[in-house]
C-alpha cells in the first residue's frame, strides 16, 4: 500500500489485527456500550445506508445493521484483512451488511450514505481533515456523522495505570507527538472541531462521556492480566522478554489492578468523546 496510512495498514494487518481477532469477544464486550451510545445519538436509522469506518471485527457494523432493518444497508470498511475476515465470518448470515477492505481516508465509495459512524476507528488517520473530507464526500447532503474516540490518556486510568505499571519494569515505545495516528489521535476537542470544520461538517457536538471500562471485557483479575499481557501496553514491550521478566510484569499488573476488582471484572474510570455532526 502506498497510501498515506501505509504504516497503520501494516500495523493492523501484521501486529494488532491478529491480536484483536484473538481477543475479539473480550474487546467487543468492553467497548460495545460506547458504540451503543453512538447509535443512540444518531436517532432513527431504519432504512438508512450506513458506513462504519474502522469496522474491525464487525461488532459495531452488526449492531447498526440491526437498527437499519431489512430495507437499510451497512458497509464496514477497514484496512485490516485479519479483522475483516472475522467480520465477514460473523456477518455471513446477515443480509444487510457487507465489509470492504480499504483506507477510509482515500477510498472512493461507490454510493452515497445517509450516515457515517465509527466505534474507535477514526483516530488512526495520517491527516484527519483529509479523512473527514473524504467521508463527507461519501455522505448525502445533510447526512449525519457519529463516532466515539478516547479523551486524553490521563483521563483513562484503565489504560494509563497499566502503562505506568509496565513502564517501571520494561522500556515502552516513546509516545508520538500530539495528533499523531493512534488511540489518542483525536483526544483534543479543538483538533476534532478543526478537522470537521475543514471537511465541511456543521452542528458539531462533543459529549463528554465518563463510562467506566471493564478492562479487556474480563470477568476476573486473572483474565484482565492475561489480556493486558497480550493486547495491552505490555505486549509490544515484552516481545522477546525472558520468562522471568514476563512473570514480574504480570505480578505488577495483578497488584495494580487488584483494588479495582468488582463482581463483574476489573472496572476502572474512562473518558471518551461521542461526536456528532452533519454534512
Amino acid at each position: 500500500m502506498t497510501e498515506p496510512n501505509r504504516e497503520q495498514a501494516e500495523y493492523w494487518n501484521a501486529t494488532a489485527g491478529p491480536k484483536w481477532v484473538a481477543e475479539q469477544e473480550h474487546l467487543d464486550a468492553q467497548i460495545r456500550p460506547l458504540g451503543e451510545l453512538v447509535i443512540a445519538r444518531l436517532g432513527d436509522l431504519k432504512g438508512k445506508r450506513v458506513l462504519d469506518v474502522g469496522c474491525g471485527c464487525g461488532d459495531h457494523s452488526l449492531a447498526v445493521a440491526r437498527r437499519v432493518g431489512r430495507h437499510g444497508a451497512v458497509v464496514g470498511v477497514d484496512v485490516s484483512e485479519p479483522m475483516l475476515a472475522r467480520a465477514r465470518e460473523r456477518g455471513a448470515q446477515v443480509g444487510n451488511v457487507s465489509f470492504l477492505a480499504g483506507d477510509a481516508q482515500t477510498q472512493k465509495f461507490s454510493a452515497p450514505f445517509d450516515v457515517v459512524t465509527s466505534r474507535f476507528g477514526v483516530m488512526f488517520f495520517a491527516d484527519f481533515a483529509a479523512a473527514f473530507t473524504n467521508l463527507a464526500a461519501a455522505l448525502v447532503p445533510g447526512g449525519r456523522l457519529g463516532f466515539v474516540c478516547w479523551q486524553p490518556l490521563d483521563r483513562n486510568p484503565w489504560m494509563h495505570l497499566p502503562m505506568q505499571t509496565v513502564a517501571r519494569l520494561v522500556e515502552l515505545p516513546p509516545p508520538g507527538p500530539p495528533g499523531s495516528p493512534g488511540p489518542f489521535g483525536l483526544d483534543d476537542p479543538a483538533r476534532i472541531r478543526g478537522a470537521l470544520a475543514a471537511a465541511g461538517f456543521t452542528d458539531v457536538v462533543l459529549d463528554d462521556v465518563r463510562e467506566p471500562q471493564n478492562v479487556g471485557g474480563a470477568k476476573t483479575l486473572e483474565e484482565a492480566v492475561a489480556f493486558l499481557m497480550v493486547a495491552g501496553p505490555a505486549a509490544a514491550a515484552l516481545k522477546g522478554a525472558s520468562p522471568e521478566v514476563r512473570l514480574r510484569v504480570a505480578d505488577a499488573l495483578r497488584a495494580a489492578l487488584a483494588p479495582h476488582v468488582t463482581p463483574s471484572g476489573v472496572v476502572m474510570p474512562a473518558a471518551s468523546w461521542i461526536v456528532t455532526a452533519r454534512k
